[in-house]
């Protein structure tokens, strides 16, 4: 939502027009962040005129502070929507900065390239925010993400396999 939305905007207002058309998935609970991407490809469609982007919804995989035990059937619940989703869009690259709708998406994308159908580039940043320890979505996307990109030295000594580029949000 709000602070991972504007996280992921600011890496995307450095990459080129190449990066098109761009997928936008955020949880249909999500109030905010329809808006800001909307306003951000507004002004991005001002500098490439062939700015292409779609925005899709689907359920949260957990809430804040729901119990383990029912995010897992919350999160296999987001997976049934995502996987649609993700074999339609047939992404090259997935580009992913912590909110638990990323793990549905992110699933979906590694199920899609053991089947052979279409092999994704997963790219995971952790948030600017998490200085010591990982969120519960980098905690499971560290195994399956191609690249793990931390912001903060701490994070890079704890697990080895991360990329600390320092601040890059």
């Amino acid at each position: 939502t709000g602070g991972h939305t504007t996280e992921i905007l600011r890496l995307l207002s450095c990459l080129s027009e190449s990066y098109s058309p761009r997928h936008y998935i955020f949880a249909d609970s999500d109030k905010m962040s329809e808006a800001k991407i909307r306003s951000f490809e507004q002004k991005r469609a001002e500098t490439f005129s062939n700015s292409q982007f779609t925005l899709d919804r689907i359920p949260r995989s957990r809430e804040v502070r729901q119990s383990w035990t029912s995010s897992v059937v919350t999160t296999l619940y987001s997976i049934l929507y995502a996987l649609p989703l993700t074999y339609r869009l047939k992404p090259d690259l997935i580009l992913c900065n912590g909110p638990g709708t990323c793990v549905p998406v992110c699933i979906s994308a590694l199920l899609l390239g053991l089947l052979g159908i279409k092999r994704a580039i997963i790219v995971y940043v952790e948030s600017i925010c998490r200085v010591e320890t990982l969120s519960l979505s980098g905690k499971i996307l560290y195994y399956f993400s191609d690249y793990f990109i931390v912001q903060w030295p701490d994070l890079k000594e704890k697990y080895p396999k991360s990329v600390y580029l320092g601040r890059i949000v």
